[in-house]
């Protein structure tokens, strides 16, 4: 079973850039296809960007794709999402996810989630 814990977090100004990091105990991590979602308050938990066991195929949500990158370190149990040019509509609870089933954009197909790292983004 893997234990999952973000970082990286934080208050930025509207064009910023933040580097969330997940790293995960208690399991190999290269033997899961790892995702991030994000939930703003008051709505649904949103798709963002997942990646395959060897970092090779990444899958982006329209609304972060050529902003966003997400890749893994195996070797540190890590995987990153770099977010670039930030916009208000990026604030969110940032949650990484793991299975071992495929990579998804349906959180339901996840059963390992950390407990999330705020995003504000300031206008």
């Amino acid at each position: 079973q893997v234990q999952l814990v973000e970082s990286g977090g934080g208050l930025v100004q509207a064009g910023g850039s933040l580097r969330l990091s997940c790293t995960a105990s208690g399991s190999f991590l290269s033997t899961y296809y790892m995702a991030w979602f994000r939930q703003a308050p008051g709505k649904e938990r949103d798709f963002v960007a997942t990646i395959n066991w060897l970092g090779t195929n990444t899958v982006y949500a329209d609304s972060v794709k050529g902003r966003f990158t997400l890749s893994r370190d195996n070797a540190k149990n890590t995987v990153y999402l770099q977010m670039n040019s930030l916009k208000p509509e990026d604030t969110a609870v940032y949650s990484c996810a793991a299975t071992r089933k495929a990579a998804s954009s349906n959180y339901w197909e996840y059963g390992y989630w950390g407990q999330g790292t705020q995003v504000t983004v300031s206008s």
